[in-house]
């Protein structure tokens, strides 16, 4: 199976930030929009991928973005949500966060 240099930067970046690189998986997808990326992980290193607000995801897709324009190619990265996994809602985080106030009497 070749490794392309996306897909290989891309497995090479994640597994230098989780705790568990052994179980990091990169898939690659050609179609009519581009390639397609899809990084699975283990359920713990979720949080070490996506980062606050998303921040780390969006850094990970911006350095494919400049992988991707230097091989004419547009490259997209799905992070897969595992099994039982959490999606982050910031409606919810902002009420889970939020401390309970008691009415005074």
């Amino acid at each position: 199976m070749e490794v392309y240099p996306d897909q290989a930067f891309l497995e090479y970046l994640v597994k230098s930030l989780v705790d568990h690189p052994e179980e990091v998986v990169v898939d690659r997808k050609v179609d009519e929009r581009g390639v397609l990326l899809t990084l699975k992980v283990n359920p713990a290193d979720m949080g070490q991928v996506v980062g606050r607000q998303g921040m780390t995801a969006k850094s990970i897709r911006s350095l494919l973005r400049i992988v991707g324009i230097k091989h004419n190619a547009r490259v997209n990265l799905k992070i897969e949500e595992p099994e039982g996994g959490r999606r982050y809602n910031p409606e919810q985080a902002q009420f889970e966060s939020a401390p309970v106030q008691e009415a005074a009497e």
